[in-house]
């Protein structure tokens, strides 16, 4: 399995007998995942969707988005008891032509995305059951 490092965006090899979530970077030597959402740029954004073979989350997001502020620590949360999924954040005001390259009309938006692909989106602020409820609908899409 490849993990890209939460650190220096290295994309690691994950022998399958080991645990990802103990994992260090070849490269920097911290440890690979991260339980808090990491945040992306321009430079990161595409080899931790592409590169990644678990599932990625990513929230977009805005400073002046109230909806946006109080998800923030509902995604935080979830991430933090999801150790098989990866979660990261995009301020959309700093990353404007990612946002516009994926199709942000409103926000927050949530997006899953697997090995690369968008499974699916929702945008809106959640609360922590409907996040959950949301990301069990988007494994079941990438399970069948």
């Amino acid at each position: 399995m490849n993990i890209v490092c939460s650190t220096c965006f290295t994309t690691n090899r994950i022998p399958d007998d080991k645990d990802h979530n103990q994992a260090k970077c070849g490269k920097c030597q911290n440890l690979i995942y991260a339980a808090n959402p990491v945040e992306l740029n321009s430079n990161t954004f595409y080899p931790f969707v592409e590169r990644n073979h678990l599932p990625v989350i990513i929230d977009f997001w805005a400073d002046w988005c109230g909806p946006c502020k109080n998800m923030a620590p509902i995604f935080r949360n979830v991430a933090q008891k999801s150790p098989d999924l990866l979660f990261a954040k995009v301020n959309t005001e700093q990353v404007q032509q990612i946002a516009a390259d994926a199709n942000i009309r409103s926000l927050p938006t949530l997006v899953f995305f697997h090995q690369g692909k968008e499974v699916d989106r929702i945008s809106g602020g959640l609360n922590e059951m409907q996040m959950k409820q949301w990301i069990m609908g988007c494994i079941q899409k990438i399970s069948s």
